[in-house]
């Protein structure tokens, strides 16, 4: 990829709208752009200036009328001179104008050029870049705000400061090894271990919080489980706003899993409903309920449905053994890994994390059918539940209720109110690496092991934790990267 030349694309979505906006970027991009260009010479415009005019072809025919905005470097987004055009959005007029673009000397840009050429121009470090491409695909209010974040440097200050305060200790040693043959010792060892696990502990705290930070980029994994015909899919049209799965009175309707999402409070959840739990001799139906023990493995949320039109404690005993059967132990870094593998990273080592018990919310449905005065009571020898929530999905009674109750413990459940939360899977595995080197640093200092071998495991730390913002990258690294961009961007 040649980021020398002048690159043009349409940054607006594909198909028809009242405007488009075509991109132009590069050391050509004004003088390329005047070629089609009928008005105001734009070579001859001020910075951050809007003019009006019209674009002409070959032959001098006006394409369209249209808004020239023009950014001069460094004071754009890619640090080169940008001209962004303001067009209708006829699909035939913006292929029209990019054809122009190339006529006139433009290249068609690759897939996230524009953000590619803002870091190699240090108009934005890696992590900023990425939080670009967050900040366009946000789903929710909690979302935007982590993108909005991460792009404008607050999390990778963050990590910069923990870097440095690695670089300084790794120069220290460096510095004993230039005096070797003296026996000097710059860096008192005690002190060495005293600041390295107050950094890893920094590392940890940080690599903590990619539960939560996937929760918020992807949704707050909610399963709604329970036994055949409790109103699972009811409740899952409910929560969604609209007919996503099939309701029916016949037990077992639902048979795999159906996955939707709403945000609730500025909080997004990816609900799952899924099939009915019960032993089954149907093959086809016996394959879904394992699908649904799999899904309450790996929950944030479970919703246990209980059906208040039956015998309520015969149903809590046979969902209260399901669910600890398949949540109890589970790693909290069980979920985040398979994120971590899903968007492409080496297979994962699951060494690391804190256990966590997802949180569970026991639901009585169906209380339209039962005398809503009645008490209902969950307690027997075996089982006590405090404070269920009773609904009717069918009606609409107590899903506020509800609703309240999920985001209550999405927040309790996954801290979403951390200073500085990690949403990205490369991320958290850079950190986790950095956390590993280090770990090993701190094994061969109380070993007594010698300054060169301290010092390889210390710079092996700086290393993955740069490769986050990056101050250490590869091509192939950044091609995998910008190529999850948009053409546009």
């Amino acid at each position: 990829m040649d980021l020398n030349d002048t690159i043009a694309a349409v940054s607006t979505p594909p198909g028809v709208g009242g405007i488009a906006v075509i991109r132009i970027s590069g050391s050509d991009a004004l003088a390329i752009t005047q070629r089609i260009w009928r008005g105001k010479a734009l070579t001859e415009c001020d910075s951050h200036s809007a003019h009006l005019g019209d674009i002409v072809d070959n032959n001098g025919e006006v394409i369209d009328t249209a808004v020239a905005t023009i950014f001069r470097a460094p004071r754009s987004f890619t640090g080169e001179d940008t001209v962004e055009l303001s067009v209708h959005g006829s699909v035939w007029i913006q292929q029209e104008i990019i054809n122009l673009l190339v006529d006139a000397g433009a290249r068609v840009a690759s897939s996230g050029e524009f953000t590619r050429r803002a870091f190699v121009n240090g108009r934005l470090d890696l992590a900023q870049a990425e939080g670009v491409a967050d900040m366009i695909s946000a789903s929710s209010r909690a979302n935007l705000r982590l993108a909005t974040r991460q792009m404008k440097g607050d999390f990778s200050n963050k990590l910069n400061s923990i870097r440095e305060e690695m670089v300084t200790l790794a120069s220290l040693l460096e510095l004993e090894l230039d005096f070797s043959e003296e026996d000097v010792e710059f860096a008192d060892r005690s002190h060495l271990r005293l600041l390295s696990e107050a950094l890893m502990t920094e590392i940890d705290r940080l690599a903590s919080t990619f539960r939560a930070g996937r929760a918020i980029k992807n949704g707050v994994n909610v399963v709604i489980a329970g036994c055949p015909n409790a109103g699972k899919s009811t409740l899952l049209n409910r929560l969604v706003g609209e007919e996503k799965a099939i309701v029916s009175e016949i037990a077992g309707t639902t048979r795999d899993i159906i996955e939707d999402v709403a945000e609730i409070d500025g909080v997004l959840f990816r609900f799952a409903d899924t099939a009915g739990l019960r032993d089954s001799d149907d093959r086809i139906e016996a394959i879904g309920i394992e699908r649904a023990k799999k899904h309450i493995a790996n929950a944030d949320i479970i919703l246990c449905l209980i059906d208040g039109s039956d015998d309520l404690c015969s149903q809590m005993k046979y969902m209260k053994e399901i669910v600890d059967c398949h949540s109890e132990g589970i790693n909290g870094c069980e979920s985040a890994y398979e994120q971590v593998v899903k968007e492409g990273a080496r297979e994962p080592r699951k060494d690391s994390g804190s256990d966590f018990n997802p949180e569970i919310i026991y639901v009585i449905s169906k209380s339209d059918l039962r005398d809503r005065k009645s008490e209902v009571t969950l307690t027997d020898e075996n089982i006590s539940i405090d404070d269920p929530v009773i609904i009717s999905a069918k009606e609409g009674w107590g899903i506020d209720v509800l609703c309240e109750r999920l985001v209550s413990a999405a927040r309790k459940g996954l801290d979403l109110q951390s200073e500085f939360i990690v949403t990205n899977a490369r991320h958290y595995e850079s950190l986790k690496e950095t956390h590993r080197s280090l770990a090993r640093f701190l094994t061969s200092l109380d070993a007594g092991l010698s300054v060169d071998l301290l010092s390889q495991d210390l710079r092996e730390s700086i290393h993955h934790l740069g490769t986050i913002t990056g101050s250490i990258t590869t091509d192939t690294l950044l091609q995998t990267i910008f190529s999850r961009f948009c053409i546009g961007k």
